[in-house]
């Protein structure tokens, strides 16, 4: 993964010499992102930059990537996972690099609909290309929006993409997020939704069936497609079902090269964990279990409170945020990042999506039904890309490390959402994501398989929240919060601590188009309307925490504890 940053529509009298510096100086903004190399390709009508993060190819694949007759340019932020087979059917493409994103160009120089091909891509990408032929550029974003992408025009009408907004903030008053699963062309000037699927509406799910075998089937295919390195690479693993699923499945495929059909020894065989939280937090303990019976070479970094609350400018500054729930998770993901990188690991695995694909929050003890509970997984799904998508990329790249989401696999989604949502339901003594933990039974011990859901805020230990909360009540008078929306017209803070954090975005992202990409500025995870209208608790909460779901937390844990007893 890396950053692009392009810009289109250039001015005839467009003075390059002037205009190049210019780019240079605003890719330099999301440089963490690809410390490894830069490059720039500038002609009269266009001109792409990218920062490169070496996972595939670290050799021959730097960016943009040329054709072989010099008329297309691309420059791309992700990793195709199918790339090997994306070849194979275009033998006749004279191909410039191993580099898993050139299949892109391939597939556009095909003259098959932009709409189709890229909706055969399974990864993880944003990218801008430049036809020089045809002066015309494509500009697309993954599915789910695991990337970033944001675009905007200049004051002289050029339109301009960058991996992250602090790049194009200051030259583009109209900055937005690109959405995912769409592309634009600007040959029409349209932009189109590509990712198109019948499981969105509930009634293409009533009555699918998919067993526990199909399922974890599929999600072990996932991360093996997703396992594709040329460098070190490790697992996010804080002991909570999710990422131990991911480390359990990883640890099965890690000691063969995904990259020649497991025919060699991996490069790198022994597989490494990485966890954070305060010192004696329950993510710690829980991740060490997991670890233990994985086998994985584990690594348990602590922080303390007083360093999180350092962190949280600079935080800020990188996850392009005010949500409170993204912050508070964000920090010590922030920091882990960092030790991760010191032991020379540029790629991990991690565990996010699981929550939206089976409702995993605590509040969806709550639904009604099966179609509400269906429909708010596919509303969390399109949000996902500006919380934990957002924080677990932002949060990661900030040192340079890549992370990878295999339950957001679209050939996994693809199985996974299309199933009937009763079989999902929680409740009534039946505990969270119940059918994903019956089809992995055995592959991890009973304390971690039935683990109750924990957020990663909450995880990390209790005290972080309540420090944040310490700090804004010292921080935050009573008369500011009142006057809050005099200052902060858009999506006014309801709290102290999301007033401090707003004030904080404000000091790198000022102006309402910065303000506008944050959507409500209150967390997907808690006091979402369909949680509202499922329970009129959640409406007096405004703090998205795991513990602050009213009464679910505690009857979750007990119905954790009667699965473990069961499973026993």
């Amino acid at each position: 993964m890396c950053s692009i940053l392009a810009a289109f529509d250039l001015r005839p009298d467009a003075d390059l010499r002037l205009l190049r510096p210019l780019a240079l100086a605003m890719s330099a903004r999301q440089r963490h992102r690809g410390p490894d190399w830069s490059g720039v390709h500038v002609e009269p009508a266009a001109l792409l930059v990218h920062e490169r993060l070496a996972i595939v190819d670290p050799v021959g694949g730097s960016q943009p990537i040329l054709s072989k007759d010099g008329r297309v340019v691309l420059a791309v932020n992700g990793e195709i996972y199918n790339h090997r087979d994306l070849r194979q059917a275009m033998p006749d493409y004279p191909f410039t690099t191993g580099s898993d994103c050139e299949p892109i160009s391939a597939l556009y120089a095909s003259g098959e609909d932009v709409g189709a091909w890229l909706d055969r891509l399974n990864g993880i990408f944003a990218f801008a290309l430049w036809d020089s032929s045809r002066a015309r550029f494509i500009v697309a974003r993954d599915p789910i929006g695991v990337c970033p992408l944001y675009w905007g025009h200049d004051a002289d009408g050029r339109v301009w993409v960058a991996s992250e907004m602090k790049a194009i903030d200051r030259t583009c008053h109209d900055v937005a997020p690109f959405p995912p699963g769409h592309w634009y062309d600007s040959a029409t000037g349209e932009l189109r939704r590509y990712h198109v699927r019948d499981w969105r509406r509930f009634e293409a799910t009533e009555g699918v069936r998919v067993t526990p075998d199909e399922l974890r089937e599929a999600f072990e295919r996932a991360v093996h497609r997703q396992l594709m390195s040329d460098v070190p690479y490790g697992v996010l693993l804080s002991g909570g079902l999710d990422s131990s699923l991911v480390a359990g499945v990883a640890a099965r495929y890690a000691r063969h090269r995904i990259e020649d059909g497991d025919q060699s020894e991996a490069w790198w065989p022994r597989l490494h964990s990485f966890a954070i939280g305060l010192e004696g937090s329950p993510d710690l303990a829980a991740a060490k279990v997991a670890a233990d019976a994985i086998g994985t070479v584990h690594h348990g970094f602590t922080y303390a409170v007083e360093e999180g609350i350092d962190a949280l400018p600079e935080v800020i500054r990188h996850i392009e945020t005010y949500d409170v729930t993204t912050i508070r998770a964000s920090t010590p993901m922030f920091l882990l990042a960092r030790r991760i990188r010191a032991m020379g690991i540029k790629m991990v695995l991690s565990g996010e999506g699981s929550d939206e694909i089976f409702g995993g929050y605590l509040y969806f003890h709550k639904a009604p039904n099966a179609r509400e509970f269906h429909e708010e997984t596919v509303r969390k799904l399109e949000g996902l890309h500006q919380f934990d998508c957002l924080r677990a990329n932002k949060s990661m790249m900030a040192w340079g490390v890549e992370a990878r989401v295999p339950f957001l696999d679209t050939e996994f989604l693809d199985v996974a959402m299309r199933m009937d949502a009763s079989a999902k339901m929680a409740g009534g003594g039946r505990i969270e994501k119940a059918i994903l933990r019956e089809a992995f039974q055995g592959w991890l011990p009973d304390s971690i398989l039935w683990r109750q859901k924990e957020q990663f805020s909450d995880g990390v230990g209790y005290g972080w929240i309540d420090s944040l909360k310490a700090l804004a009540e010292r921080e935050v008078a009573d008369a500011a919060l009142a006057t809050a929306g005099y200052r902060f017209p858009v999506n006014p803070p309801q709290t102290k601590e999301a007033y401090l954090y707003r004030t904080l975005f404000e000091r790198w992202y000022p102006g309402e188009a910065c303000a506008r990409t944050v959507p409500g500025g209150k967390s997907i995870a808690c006091s979402t309307p369909a949680a509202i209208a499922w329970d009129a608790a959640f409406a007096a909460s405004a703090d998205p925490s795991g513990r602050a779901v009213a009464g679910v937390h505690a009857a979750a844990l007990d119905a954790s504890a009667d699965a473990r007893a069961t499973a026993a």
